[in-house]
């Protein structure tokens, strides 16, 4: 007999700074953890663009700094295997992650991981991995985001490519949570257009799957607590999250990617994505991301462009299963719907969504991406692999449906 869900938790980066500048105190909230030995992992383009010294630069010379470069876009599991050896043949105090989502989730997973002897992929999720729990680790790890999207600094998942299978898969653990978050603003001033572009809308799918996916009441109870899922199901909690996201983002995005020295766009932008963050790694997502993953993984698509092309449409197909909350999204959007039922104004939040992405550049289909109609069947039977995510969506999603939402998105 069917048990419902009658509990929620709610967890969280153990301390975030936040603010213009904040990257200033990093040196100081080293020192206040007596850490003396610390390993950056980051990307190449970032450290040759001097970011990675301007990051460091309050960190006192008495603590002993290892960069490792070595992330790249999309990062397979050789890369996550690289940190680790890094991170353990230094065994340092700290491990901090300095970058997009790529690079904090490598740390995190690097950080966590170094002093276990098993395959990273073997802490997959099934059915691609084996699940097994991720250790309990003494090293901090500090997250640090450069750009406003991913909300890598406030989760407990780092996400996997898999090149041999075109798919991305992930890890997820709270043990995965960084122990600090530092989201600076001014770090992402000098980000271009385009990829401001691709985290806002990464972002912004965040915030509203986070908002739609299933209630917690409304999924099945665990055999025990310790196997209740770390996507358990929205809450009152999450929806102020996620709903302070919606809004954040969308009012500002477009302000940002049209002139990125407008500091108070980009203040709002790493807020909401931070908030979003906060509100999915709880709440869960839905379809759009479990579509993206194989598409991504065959068609070497920027995630935030991915979803920002599939989002509308899913919200389409899932529209009827909660006409409120997406006719609720379309006012945040911005949207005018005096006067309009609850199911039409539904359908001014998918339009809403593809003219924020029309307005910021981003391509208007699957198409733009290398997909075709003979790709469909495949990229749905791929999708139906994600189950951690496909079983917060808030409408049923088969087969069938997976092929129709993507047809659709073409």
């Amino acid at each position: 007999m069917h048990t419902p869900e009658s509990v929620w938790e709610f967890s969280i980066t153990d301390r975030i700074k936040f603010g213009t500048g904040a990257l200033d105190e990093l040196g100081a909230e080293l020192e206040a953890r007596a850490i003396d030995s610390l390993v950056v992992v980051t990307d190449t383009a970032l450290r040759d663009a001097g970011i990675v010294d301007d990051a460091l630069e309050s960190v006192p010379d008495t603590i002993t700094v290892t960069v490792f470069d070595g992330v790249e876009p999309d990062p397979d599991a050789d890369v996550y295997r690289a940190a680790r050896a890094a991170v353990a043949s230094h065994d340092p105090d700290a491990v901090i992650g300095l970058g997009g989502g790529s690079s904090i989730d490598v740390a995190k997973a690097a950080g966590a991981l170094a002093g276990s002897e098993q395959d990273v992929l073997e802490y997959v999720a099934p059915p691609i991995g084996e699940g097994e729990p991720v250790p309990e680790s003494e090293t901090v790890v500090v997250a640090v985001p450069t750009t406003a999207g991913t909300g890598s600094e406030s989760s407990p998942a780092a996400v996997v490519s898999l090149p041999d299978r075109k798919l991305k898969v992930g890890i997820s653990s709270q043990q995965l949570y960084p122990e600090l978050a530092i989201v600076d603003p001014l770090v992402t001033v000098s980000l271009p257009p385009a990829i401001t572009a691709a985290s806002g809308m990464d972002a912004l799918t965040h915030a509203i799957e986070a908002y739609t996916t299933r209630r917690y009441d409304a999924k099945a109870e665990p055999d025990s607590a310790s196997q209740r899922p770390d996507y358990g199901g929205r809450t009152p909690v999450t929806d102020l999250y996620a709903e302070k996201a919606i809004d954040l983002i969308g009012q500002n995005l477009r302000r940002a990617v049209d002139n990125g020295a407008d500091v108070e766009a980009r203040r709002a932008l790493s807020l909401g994505s931070l908030l979003a963050g906060i509100a999915f790694t709880n709440a869960g997502l839905g379809a759009t991301h479990a579509m993206a993953y194989p598409v991504a993984g065959e068609n070497h698509t920027p995630h935030g462009v991915t979803v920002a092309v599939l989002l509308p449409h899913v919200m389409r197909h899932n529209a009827s299963s909660a006409f409120g909350r997406y006719a609720h999204i379309a006012e945040l959007l911005g949207e005018n719907t005096d006067g309009m039922s609850d199911r039409s104004a539904a359908d001014q939040a998918g339009a809403a969504v593809e003219a924020l992405g029309s307005d910021i550049g981003l391509p208007d289909g699957l198409s733009e991406l290398g997909v075709t109609e003979d790709d469909i069947s495949r990229l749905a039977e791929k999708t139906t692999d994600i189950e951690r995510l496909l079983v917060g969506n808030p409408r049923r999603v088969d087969q069938t449906a997976l092929e129709e939402i993507f047809a659709a998105a073409l």
